[in-house]
């Protein structure tokens, strides 16, 4: 088949992010469609997997009209996504239940059993580098299994977001070998932690079969190339999680490199050859590049934190029609307030967290409030306690493994600020660079690994030539100070109320 395009899907937790991105990994064409987070229980967080499949439908359609580009030129077609979605099918391909989020976090109970199994929560993070937690997979699906038995029952495959979007474009139920990493798979010998899953009583003949990012998984099926626009038969590739295709899109692939992604949570990441195990919260799984792996430490609330102040404190302007853009105008307030932000200091635990700590019953917190602080104040204390958090897991991150990352590469929508990426900065004191189109970074990861599945490039340098910086910070020495100090009352602050936030919500989570 002829033709010089690719679309790559980069379905998010608020909304899928579409490309149509030339060979050299330009973008030609992008469009966005969002669907909404259900939240039918305290600590739930479902989707239903049709809105999914509804906005890859529309998208595809907008990016092929924008750039007026036939579907006889579009090469194949990529999805990268959220992570550790669970939706099962049955054996005609019905969707049983909505999805269950990476963000819910309901099977406590079951993971504190499982652990159990092993003697014990501080024996199991010896074995196995962390502690498990209800936001995980595979106490998920022993929820499953005992809450709702008829569904999982019934289950042929739990697929997660990416193995479902596969599965309605080429009928094949699969899961990448990235997605599998964040249920339970073996890095050394590519394959599900089978004995894992059977111990915590989970059957692993509902687990897909196994194929790489880069790998052709099919052709697209007449109803969804018709559903999209596309030509039957258009290929389809492995794809991988959000995680893995931010790391190409934001040329941090090689051993040692580092990324951040700014969106509506956040992560750090590390590339490594190197054969290393969880620590502190932070996951080591499997890159897009078979040959590669990643240690990654997730934080579930970041710009939906600046979303939160500018809601809860930032209605009136949002309404005003001579404000056009409602983030500019606050990051022009930041600047008004000192680094520190007059000793006042956000935790944004909105959601809980995973990293640099574990917890499912911390929530944000706004220490130290006095009469001198404002609104401007609260909102500097929630771009710096952001940035105190990914501080934190860097430490942990050289600490644990040796990694002393020299530069911090950023992708997604926070990277447009340039207040919080000064911030950032000087939180670190390292420097800070941003690529052009940050929050279409994993989108374009994507659309280069179906490259590579293509055969157009031989392996994953080739990012070194198509990924280009956009902008530059350096920290500010004469900050350190003070973000040294607020980071060490940031850790205090966590180990203070760790015990007071489990009381009040253990029974409520």
């Amino acid at each position: 088949m002829g033709g010089k395009y690719l679309i790559s899907h980069d379905v998010g937790t608020s909304s899928n992010k579409t490309v149509l991105v030339n060979t050299n990994g330009k973008i030609i064409a992008s469009a966005t469609a969002s669907y909404p987070l259900l939240t039918p229980h305290p600590n739930w967080v479902e989707q239903q997997p049709e809105d999914y499949w509804n906005a890859i439908i529309k998208t595809t359609k907008q990016v092929l009209e924008l750039a007026s580009v036939s579907p006889q030129e579009v090469l194949g077609i990529i999805f990268t996504t959220q992570a550790m979605g669970i939706i099962p099918i049955n054996s005609d391909g019905q969707v049983l239940r909505p999805n269950i989020s990476w963000v819910d976090g309901r099977a406590e109970l079951q993971a504190k059993r499982i652990m159990r199994k092993f003697l014990g929560e501080q024996l199991f993070k010896a074995v196995v580098g962390v502690k498990l937690m209800g936001k995980d997979v595979i106490p998920k699906l022993l929820w499953i299994k005992e809450k709702e038995p008829t569904v999982y029952h019934e289950t042929k495959y739990f697929l997660d977001v990416n193995g479902f979007l596969k599965f309605k474009s080429t009928g094949n139920p699969v899961i990448d070998w990235s997605g599998a990493s964040s249920y339970g798979f073996d890095l050394k010998k590519k394959d599900w932690l089978k004995f894992f899953f059977q111990l915590c009583g989970i059957d692993t003949n509902k687990l897909p079969p196994l194929v790489r990012s880069i790998d052709n998984v099919g052709g697209l099926t007449k109803e969804a190339a018709d559903a999209m626009g596309l030509l039957q038969g258009t290929p389809v590739f492995g794809g991988c999680d959000d995680v893995q295709s931010a790391a190409v899109g934001a040329n941090a692939v090689g051993e040692g490199e580092a990324h951040i992604y700014l969106g509506t949570s956040a992560w750090v990441c590390v590339s490594t050859s190197k054969n290393l195990k969880h620590k502190n919260g932070a996951a080591v799984i499997q890159s897009a590049d078979p040959n590669m792996a990643h240690v990654v430490g997730i934080t579930e609330a970041a710009g939906s934190c600046i979303q939160w102040i500018a809601d809860q404190f930032y209605s009136h302007e949002q309404q005003d029609p001579n404000v056009d853009n409602i983030f500019d105008l606050m990051d022009e307030d930041v600047k008004k307030i000192p680094p520190g932000s007059d000793y006042l200091v956000c935790t944004p635990w909105m959601l809980g967290e995973r990293c640099p700590v574990s917890t499912t019953t911390t929530r944000a917190t706004l220490f130290n409030i006095s009469l001198e602080h404002t609104r401007e104040h609260m909102m500097r204390a929630v771009y710096e306690g952001v940035s105190y958090n990914l501080s934190w897991i860097l430490e942990n991150f050289k600490r644990d493994y040796g990694f002393d990352v020299s530069t911090l590469k950023l992708i997604g929508g926070g990277s447009l600020d340039n207040q919080w990426m000064q911030i950032l900065s000087d939180v670190t004191q390292k420097p800070v660079t941003t690529v052009l189109q940050p929050q279409m970074a994993g989108a374009v990861g994507g659309a280069i690994c179906a490259a590579i599945g293509l055969g157009i490039y031989d392996d994953f340098n080739c990012v070194n030539d198509l990924i280009k910086t956009d902008k530059h910070y350096e920290p500010n020495v004469q900050n350190a100070q003070i973000y040294s100090q607020l980071l060490s009352s940031y850790k205090s602050i966590y180990y203070s109320l760790k015990q007071s936030y489990a009381d009040l919500n253990s029974a409520r989570f």
